[in-house]
């Protein structure tokens, strides 16, 4: 029975439905209207996210800009074996916060707050797939202080160190046989690990060619977020199994990609400002995940094999009127996971954002910002194809089927400056 344990466990943290694997792209709500562009915008105090160089370029002494989202992501998914079908209907709340402060004409100081990892996924009870994964919650937030220094009036560059702390709750049954329990449902097992930290850093660039044509360049390191003496608790083990699946604690290390962008805007008159980023992200350092239990269980070793992907980003802004300001966006997010990797934890595929928003300007100080982020991807017929089942005479099982899945994610800001 301790051979049901040398098989996969997934990943405890894959568990955003968009932008590449598990990360969330919903840092700013101007920024987000205009497709998740910004390398190369200075607009608000989101640029201390995605350029920290541009706080040097912002007009004003001050400037705060605080959001939050709602992320509904939902998923469909029809088993390729026998038809089976189920769905699974989450909500995540995304949240930024940011303030900058220009303490003379050639130095910036800033905070920047912000969820880049975090969300959920529970799939329906007894599914076909619940050996890989019932359900996981991801908390992780990013702080991060920053400098930036101006050089003369055309170039800037910023930076400072990220600092992190998350959380994950995972669950799923042993196996794919629910004779294999107490109750004829399928003995489980709930990983929980609280008071994750990590830290990395953040440098960017920015170069004003001329009045028109603003560049920049953002490198975000790699994290990794080591999970050390988590909880795993067994619910529903059969007596003949009963001294092998002890409650215990685990330790696991899970690799938050480095990124680089890199972008172009160019404000076409008073009224327009278009913009264009690429994101690399370097996925591929996600080989595998391993899990050490401390009850004598053997090691699980999780083969992930993501690959290195890059996303396209488009965005516009026109200032309609003194008061409103409209946005909107486009970009193309190619999906990390390879062929015979894909796991339910993680149901995604390449995607579309359209985006949109705007700014309603109360005063000279505060501006009211919205945003709306809908998201599709391309329906996939893929399989989870490393499940090592001890239940079986053919050893590996594979898991697969057509998924469909979208997110639609409405958000609301407040900018204040002086």
């Amino acid at each position: 029975m301790r051979k049901l344990f040398s098989l996969s466990l997934l990943t405890l943290a894959s568990v955003s439905m968009f932008a590449g694997g598990y990360r969330v792209s919903i840092q700013g709500q101007k920024q987000l209207a205009m497709g998740h562009t910004g390398v190369a915008v200075v607009n608000s105090a989101e640029v201390a996210f995605f350029n920290p160089a541009g706080m040097s370029f912002l007009d004003k002494k001050f400037n705060l800009s605080v959001g939050g989202s709602a992320l509904l992501a939902k998923t469909r998914f029809q088993s390729s074996q026998f038809n089976q079908t189920a769905a699974t209907d989450n909500l995540g709340t995304p949240f930024s916060l940011y303030a900058t402060y220009k303490i003379n004409d050639w130095v910036s100081a800033g905070l920047a707050v912000y969820t880049p990892y975090g969300s959920s996924v529970a799939w329906d009870q007894d599914w076909a797939g619940a050996h890989l994964v019932n359900n996981i919650e991801l908390a992780a937030i990013f702080i991060q202080p920053t400098v930036s220094f101006k050089v003369g009036d055309v170039f800037s560059i910023g930076g400072g160190p990220i600092f992190v702390q998350g959380s994950v709750n995972f669950n799923r049954n042993l196996t794919p046989n629910p004779v294999l329990s107490s109750n004829g449902s399928g003995t489980d097992v709930t990983l929980d690990a609280t008071g994750i930290s990590a830290s990395g850093y953040n440098v960017g660039m920015m170069f004003k060619v001329s009045k028109q044509v603003t560049l920049g360049i953002d490198y975000r390191s790699e994290i990794i977020m080591e999970a050390r003496g988590g909880s795993a608790q067994f619910a529903d083990v059969p007596a003949i199994a009963a001294a092998s699946f002890t409650n215990t604690t685990f330790s696991a290390d899970l690799p938050l990609p480095a990124e680089f962008t890199t972008g172009i805007s160019y404000k076409a008159s008073e009224k327009w400002l278009f913009a264009f980023d690429y994101n690399y992200t370097k996925w591929s350092v996600y080989k595998s995940l391993d899990v050490d239990f401390f009850n004598g269980l053997p090691r699980s070793e999780n083969p992930r094999n993501y690959k290195d992907v890059s996303a396209y980003r488009f965005g516009a802004q026109y200032k309609a009127t003194d008061k409103i300001t409209v946005r909107g966006g486009y970009y193309i997010d190619e999906s990390p996971v390879q062929k015979g990797y894909f796991a339910p934890e993680t149901p995604r595929n390449d995607s579309t954002g359209y985006t949109g928003g705007f700014t309603y300007q109360v005063n000279s100080k505060l501006g009211i910002d919205m945003s709306f982020l809908y998201l599709h991807f391309d329906e996939v017929n893929n399989s989870y194809d490393y499940f090592d089942d001890p239940t079986t005479n053919t050893g590996t099982t594979s898991f697969g089927g057509t998924y469909k899945s979208s997110v639609f994610s409405p958000g609301i800001g407040i900018t204040y400056g002086f």
